[in-house]
């Protein structure tokens, strides 16, 4: 792949590219209806196909937090078209990665010295370039490591890059304004905290070692004296992303232990720690050659206060639903039903919000579940899709916590069902 000599990283560079993207979207509007003059039946798939091209082109170039919205509409497969979903799944595996200069200069900010003056060995090339950073191979006293460097820029960039994103996004999602303001609001702060590298240094040590226990679990060991705020340490784990992993056509036992590996690794963390790794896409995990799942990116953690765990699991995993009352009162405190709502809303969202966490919750009701059974995930999607449309949902519903605990577990089922999964489901069971 080729390298990326220089990435802009001012308000006025990152603006011209988007400017540019949107001259190109432009284009590409006019020629599909230039065509559709002379064949009306013509369908918007060409048009998705180009304006998705040239927006995954445009963001893959400005990395950072522009990609990594990219990677997060990628696993939200019932709102984007086809063409969009198949192109920014990319982002989730693989960017054009930074060039030699610029990565050394990285170092010598950080450490005043050059890659191959701390460790024994430094691959200049990156093995895998994602949204907010690219990783290197080295070695040091004969140990394997992996080096995550992130590009120039990105968190200073970030609020500026939504603001840019905000028009793609009305167009891609049909937002309101308000809804997306508290998106962005909460996109942002975790997206903050993704580019505080000495943050994810001690997270990821904390977890690691709290989730230590886990069956068929591992983690890399940390170095924070050979990390910073912009470089990170860890041991090479060794072992395949799900990709390549489901290419070797593994058994349907191997599929079901990494498939439970993964149910409680994300469930322990929900229930015992009340917070969760927020960002399961494929990209973050490996399957090592001891066949165990390896977690290798703690970067976005979203935590859980009691006031929306409470309310939210107690609707998932308890009788709750028998009792209207209680019910309602739930939906109030997690401010799906608002003060101002009339009695014919109230029932209007009681019900579709009573279909919608029965669908979500099916996994929860029996002791074992099958991720492999498409008519769960054809019921979800499309359920999805009707929301999209139904103009009672164009008010921003919801506290802020539900977009990452959603995404959560929304990209934890969508891997369970690439695996094919089946998965005890009742191994760690919400405190409520």
């Amino acid at each position: 792949m080729k390298t990326q000599e220089t990435m802009p990283t001012t308000k006025v560079e990152r603006s011209a590219k988007f400017v540019k993207t949107g001259f190109q979207i432009g284009g590409n509007y006019i020629k599909h209806y230039s065509k559709k003059i002379f064949n009306p039946e013509l369908s918007r798939d060409e048009l998705n196909e180009d304006n998705a091209a040239d927006i995954y082109k445009s963001l893959s170039e400005l990395k950072g937090s522009a990609l990594k919205i990219a990677q997060m509409l990628s696993m939200d497969k019932n709102i984007l078209p086809k063409a969009y979903v198949d192109r920014f799944t990319q982002s989730q595996y693989n960017a054009p990665p930074l060039s030699g200069p610029l990565i050394v200069r990285t170092f010598t900010k950080s450490f005043g010295k050059t890659p191959e003056k701390i460790f024994d060995h430094f691959n200049i090339k990156s093995t895998h370039a994602a949204s907010i950073g690219q990783v290197h191979e080295a070695q040091l006293n004969g140990k394997k490591l992996a080096v995550k460097i992130q590009y120039p820029g990105v968190g200073d960039s970030i609020s500026s890059d939504l603001k840019l994103v905000k028009p793609f996004a009305f167009r891609l999602l049909g937002m309101s304004e308000q809804e997306l303001n508290i998106y962005v609001k909460e996109v942002e702060e975790r997206l903050l905290e993704e580019t505080d590298y000495e943050l994810e240094v001690r997270r990821s040590i904390e977890f690691s070692e709290a989730c230590k226990n886990l069956k068929d679990v591992v983690f890399p060991t940390y170095y924070p004296e050979l990390s910073s705020n912009k470089i990170i340490t860890m041991d090479w784990l060794e072992g395949m992303h799900l990709r390549e992993f489901l290419q070797t056509e593994p058994s349907q036992a191997l599929k079901n232990k990494i498939g439970q590996a993964l149910w409680d690794f994300y469930n322990f963390q929900q229930h015992e720690l009340r917070a969760v790794h927020a960002d399961p896409h494929p990209g973050n995990f490996l399957i090592t050659k001891d066949e165990k799942l390896g977690v290798i990116d703690f970067g976005c953690i979203k935590e859980m206060p009691d006031d929306f765990y409470k309310p939210f699991f107690s609707l998932t995993s308890t009788s709750m639903f028998k009792d209207k009352e209680a019910t309602i009162k739930a939906f109030r405190e997690l401010k799906m039903i608002l003060p101002n709502d009339s009695e014919a809303q109230i029932e209007f969202y009681y019900k579709s919000y009573k279909e919608m966490i029965s669908l979500f919750a099916k996994p929860y009701v029996t002791k074992t579940f099958d991720f492999s059974e498409e008519g769960f995930f054809n019921d979800l999607y499309q359920y999805g899709e009707k929301v999209t449309k139904m103009p009672e949902f164009k008010q921003a519903r919801g506290v802020k916590h539900f977009i990452y605990v959603n995404r959560t577990n929304f990209g934890l089922y969508n891997i369970l069902h690439e695996l094919k999964a089946t998965v005890k489901t009742d191994t760690f069971k919400p405190h409520v």
